[in-house]
């Protein structure tokens, strides 16, 4: 083939190193092999089994100008993780045939993930334009055309301690493909081995916040430079229409939650408010029970039971049921039927922030909670990532924008919700944002329930797979629609 690769790897114990480094050379195309070592750690590694770079960390822009300076082969690999890496045979020559063949800026494949001892495939999904969140899985071994690299390098102009690698995979996709193999080429060892549901709430564990700040200006450069950002200003928007019997209505779409509609109707009921309100309850063929506990409230005459005419709706089809139903409101204010609400002030705090904020969607912020209602990890989600003016940027970044959420009627219903059962809420508030100021409540209104039957509480691969493409191209659609609205077409 004739063409060479200059590797990089992170420093983490000698002995997985040599055994990462041996699994890369092993190709026979591998040139030179640097690792990445922290001013304190120098002569860790044998300077003759690879060069040496010392910077603050693998995912800091300083490193990687510094394998740009030193890259002068075909190609650049980075391999991400500290454990030994394992190589398929050939594997090295295949992502090199498919990035020349495709003329990519970089390349990166399926997997096999080492976990507990036992191996299993980890596919991963395709990159899109709107694949914007920081967390997107490339897997540990990507490769680059190397002038690609050595460009996106040329082009950080901004000094990133946890945001480089990040920054320079967007940078890579402003002027280059990114294509995803569908092979598995290479074995990883996997040592987080919790469920997804405890995984997707480390964005907004507040001891992440200084990693975050990074991400989100990175991101809004990258939205700058692709013309997808959105200066402030909003459309106003007045709530002085008439057509509402009520100011407001609580919608709680379930299907099978006997074990915790009762609770989730309890605390609705339960408000104390100046505002006129009443609860939609869209009832989705429940089978275990649930459809008679809900009737066992029917002597309040708040309680809206509907259950659809239809078989094929998701959350957001139920949504749109309730949104679009006579009894709904003139705002929409969400409650999952795992949850509760945190006290009996929320729906006057809801409704009082539309008026105040002058907004078409309020989110608020919600406390942790296992089954009994005891707080767990990380506690509160106050989503403070959100800010006025770069809010609605961010939010292409990050993979939700919290609860309870809460709409303007009139506005949902001229959008309307996804017919998906993920990801329907996420969509939603993009596409209002891009118009509307989104109003926030930082402090606990909603008490959110961590258990076995949460939708997304353990999901295979597949699974996770399909609701991050699902979202991702949730972003594409959304970022597309920003770029017309701003190039006036």
């Amino acid at each position: 083939m004739g063409r060479t690769v200059t590797c990089f790897l992170p420093f983490s114990d000698a002995g997985p190193v040599k055994a990462s480094i041996a699994s890369l050379r092993s190709s026979g195309l591998v040139s030179k092999v640097f690792v990445i070592l922290p001013a304190n750690a120098e002569g860790l590694i044998n300077g003759e089994e690879a060069g040496i770079i010392t910077s603050e960390g693998f995912t800091s822009t300083h490193a990687f100008r510094k394998m740009a300076e030193v890259a002068d082969s075909d190609y650049v690999l980075t391999y991400s993780k500290g454990f030994p890496l394992d190589m398929g045979k050939h594997a090295l020559a295949r992502m090199i045939q498919i990035c020349e063949d495709t003329g990519a800026g970089m390349v990166y494949s399926d997997y096999y993930e080492k976990k507990n001892d036992a191996m299993s495939p980890h596919p991963v999904i395709d990159y899109q334009e709107g694949a914007l969140r920081d967390d997107f899985n490339f897997g540990s071994v990507v490769l680059y055309d190397c002038k690609a690299f050595r460009d996106a390098c040329s082009r950080m102009d901004e000094e990133y301690r946890y945001a480089g690698h990040y920054d320079l995979r967007l940078k890579i996709s402003q002027k280059y493909s990114l294509i995803h193999i569908q092979e598995l080429l290479y074995t990883e060892v996997e040592t987080d081995t919790r469920k997804t549901g405890e995984k997707q709430f480390d964005y907004v564990d507040p001891r992440n916040r200084a990693v975050q700040a990074e991400m989100e200006k990175a991101c809004t450069h990258h939205l700058k430079c692709i013309g997808g950002w959105l200066p402030p200003g909003f459309r106003d928007v007045s709530f002085d229409d008439n057509g509402f019997e009520y100011d407001a209505s609580v919608v709680i779409p379930v299907r099978n939650r006997v074990k915790t509609i009762g609770d989730a109707i309890r605390s609705v009921l339960g408000q104390k408010t100046k505002y006129r309100f009443n609860l939609i309850v869209v009832d989705n063929y429940s089978t275990d029970g649930t459809t008679e506990i809900i009737r066992s409230f029917a002597g309040d005459s708040r309680l809206v039971h509907i259950i659809p005419d239809r078989k094929d709706l998701g959350i957001g089809g139920c949504w749109n049921e309730a949104v679009f139903s006579e009894s709904c409101g003139r705002f929409a204010i969400q409650l999952d039927s795992d949850d509760l609400y945190i006290d009996d002030t929320v729906v006057t705090r809801i409704v009082d922030a539309f008026h105040e904020q002058h907004c078409a969607m309020v989110v608020g912020s919600y406390r942790m909670v296992n089954f009994d209602l005891n707080e767990i990890p990380p506690g509160l989600i106050d989503h403070r990532e959100w800010t006025p003016d770069n809010g609605r940027n961010n939010a292409l970044r990050i993979n939700g924008l919290g609860a309870p959420r809460a709409f303007y009627t009139p506005v949902l219903r001229n959008i309307r919700v996804p017919n998906v059962s993920y990801g329907e809420d996420y969509a939603v508030g993009l596409a209002i944002s891009r118009h509307y100021r989104i109003g926030r409540i930082y402090e606990p209104l909603y008490l959110c329930r961590r258990w076995d039957e949460n939708s997304d509480a353990v999901l295979d691969v597949a699974k996770a797979n399909a609701h991050n493409l699902y979202k991702d191209r949730i972003r594409t659609i959304e970022l597309l629609a920003r770029k017309r609205m701003l190039g006036g077409s």
